[in-house]
């Protein structure tokens, strides 16, 4: 079991340097835990996460700056800085920045599952990643991502 260590993670650090380049995305790792796994994500303008379901872990996001537009159980939302979005487990969502500006927000998911190890599976996988591999690859972490034009 891993167990928490109190102290100060410092801004713009992550656990033990680490910093990943997710699908154009900046993820930077704060803490994980068996019960918890927190990151810091920065998302460039026209950037997303498609529409996907964690069916084990219930996932929170803090948006710190930006706005975010969603696809929550396909319904369409947005959320701006200050704003805690709630995305419980076996819930279909996608998020998109569908804005000009660079969009930073603190994520976490509850339990931590596997997607910690998806992280690294999708670092670093170049500009256009083979799509069926990003998919299989998550599937593998307990992320199923929903195919085109399925939002419920």
């Amino acid at each position: 079991m891993t167990k928490m260590i109190a102290g100060i993670v410092q801004s713009h650090t992550g656990m033990d340097g680490i910093e990943w380049n997710v699908l154009g995305q900046t993820y930077i790792p704060k803490t994980k835990t068996d019960e918890c796994f927190s990151w810091h994500a920065t998302l460039p303008p026209d950037t997303f996460v498609p529409p996907h379901i964690h069916p084990d872990q219930d996932e929170y996001l803090y948006i710190l700056e930006g706005r975010f537009d969603f696809l929550i159980n396909g319904v369409e939302a947005f959320g701006e800085p200050g704003d805690l979005i709630k995305l419980p487990r076996g819930i279909p969502h996608g998020i998109f920045n569908k804005s000009d500006q660079t969009i930073k927000t603190l994520f976490w998911v509850t339990p931590t599952g596997r997607l910690y190890d998806l992280f690294w599976a999708l670092h670093n996988l170049g500009p256009e990643p083979d799509v069926a591999e990003v998919v299989a690859l998550s599937a593998a972490h307990q992320v199923d991502f929903l195919p085109p034009g399925k939002s419920k």
